[in-house]
C-alpha cells in the first residue's frame, strides 16, 4: 500500500468510495470535483494493487489555528489494516496548523475509537448534522 497525492484523475474512484462509505451523506459530484481541484485542499489517497482503497481530504485554516479533516474513507474490504490511520497521519502532517478537527457520527464506534487512540478529544455535539438527522461529534487533536 502506498500513500500518494490524489488528483482529478481519481474522480471516478473517489465517487465510488464516497457512495460506498457514506451512502446517505456522499458528497455530490461538484464537491468531489472541488476537493480534487481547489488549490489549498490537501488530498491524499491510499493505493493498493493499482486501485484507490482510501482517501482523505484536509482544509488548513491557519488564521483559525486549526485544520479540518473534511472526509476520510477506506474501502470496506481494506478496513482494519491501518490504512485509515496512515491517511489521517499523512493529512495531519500537511495541515501546517497546531490543531486538527473532524466530525464523526456518534454511531461510528470504530472510527471514534481510532480517533481517540490517536489523541482526538470530543469538543462538541452538533445536533441533526447528517442528512438522516443523526448528530455529529466534533473532535479535536493537538498536533
Amino acid at each position: 500500500m502506498e500513500i500518494v497525492k490524489a488528483s482529478i484523475l481519481d474522480l471516478t474512484a473517489l465517487r465510488k468510495l464516497e457512495v460506498e462509505s457514506f451512502a446517505k451523506d456522499a458528497w455530490p459530484l461538484f464537491d468531489l470535483i472541488a476537493v480534487l481541484t481547489f488549490p489549498d485542499v490537501i488530498r491524499i489517497k491510499a493505493v493498493e494493487d493499482g486501485q484507490m482503497v482510501g482517501f482523505v481530504a484536509g482544509d488548513p485554516r491557519p488564521s483559525e489555528g486549526w485544520g479540518w479533516v473534511a472526509t476520510i474513507a477506506v474501502d470496506s474490504r481494506y478496513q482494519r489494516r491501518g490504512i485509515g490511520r496512515a491517511l489521517l497521519h499523512a493529512c495531519e502532517s500537511k495541515l501546517g496548523v497546531p490543531r486538527s478537527r473532524l466530525t464523526v457520527r456518534p454511531s461510528n464506534h470504530g472510527a471514534i475509537s481510532m480517533y481517540e487512540k490517536d489523541g482526538y478529544k470530543s469538543l462538541d455535539l452538533w445536533k441533526a448534522y447528517y442528512n438522516d438527522g443523526e448528530d455529529a461529534l466534533l473532535m479535536e487533536k493537538e498536533l
